[in-house]
């Protein structure tokens, strides 16, 4: 009868498993982004103050240790030393910009077709993920009528007024163990759980887009670090020829780095959540 009353409205319940031995439900949904109106930060504090301690730490870091410093490599002075000289700047700045005039009409184009990507939405409110200590909690919540960004789905108020304790359970593809992801990176490439960090990486990049949380969707972003942990991590688990590399690939990834970046951005959702019953 649940995964009928939530496939009827496209909701899926969630849990996350967070440091602290806390575990919360909520809800989560995607819907075209045309569709929605973004969760309002106007009251929320600034990212970096509400992400960060007395020290200016991330929450998670103890004041005992000391991020890595930032070390020039030899590629990245080689890249300085091959900069372009201001008179070849000046000649890419013309191009760059006759090109940027041509990617304009293109954009404006394709600006229809973004406006209907399907993003995620969760139980939240005011940028604040809501997490219920248990069902019956956000059962209660659901029906009680109080404010949140997922009453603007369409047909939420039946949704709504059906929901019972008995129907908020998350099934394996909606379940994320955030607090494991930190102590499995410390311990190198050989003990790294792909599933593990895949599935936390596709919570946080859902759960920052839809609480624009900015400093998490920039550390994941394509590119990125962890972004290429992730590639890696996926290259690996599909086998063949490509595995061979990504395990490569892997190793020459730093534990220390992927694990002090995880631990920001785990510190960064847990400082994001209002956690309730």
């Amino acid at each position: 009868m649940a995964s009928t009353l939530w496939d009827e409205y496209q909701v899926s319940p969630v849990e996350v498993a967070l440091p602290g031995g806390k575990v919360g439900l909520t809800l989560r949904a995607y819907r075209p982004a045309s569709e929605l109106t973004p969760t309002d930060i106007a009251d929320r504090e600034d990212d970096d103050a509400i992400f960060a301690g007395r020290t200016g730490r991330p929450i998670g870091v103890a004041d005992d240790e000391e991020l890595p410093e930032f070390q020039w490599t030899k590629e990245a002075l080689d890249e300085v030393a091959a900069a372009p000289a201001e008179d070849e700047i000046a000649e890419r700045a013309v191009e760059t910009a006759e090109a940027d005039e041509a990617a304009d009409e293109e954009d404006d184009e394709d600006a229809a077709v973004v406006s209907d990507e399907e993003v995620p939405v969760f139980l939240s409110h005011k940028g604040r993920l809501l997490l219920f200590l248990s069902a019956k909690g956000l059962a209660d919540f659901v029906r009680s009528g109080a404010p949140h960004d997922m009453k603007q789905l369409e047909g939420w108020s039946k949704l709504a007024k059906s929901v019972k304790a008995t129907d908020v359970v998350a099934g394996e593809d909606d379940a994320y163990e955030l607090d494991l992801v930190v102590e499995n990176l410390r311990g190198g490439p050989d003990a790294w759980d792909a599933e593990l960090v895949l599935r936390a990486g596709e919570f946080a990049r859902d759960v920052s887009y839809a609480l624009r949380l900015k400093p998490v969707m920039v550390a994941l972003s394509p590119g990125s670090p962890l972004d290429d942990l992730d590639d890696a991590l996926r290259a690996s688990e599909e086998g063949g020829v490509g595995a061979f590399f990504a395990k490569r690939k892997l190793k020459k990834i730093g534990a220390e780095q992927a694990s002090i970046g995880w631990r920001s951005i785990i510190g960064k959702i847990s400082g994001a959540v209002d956690w309730r019953d």
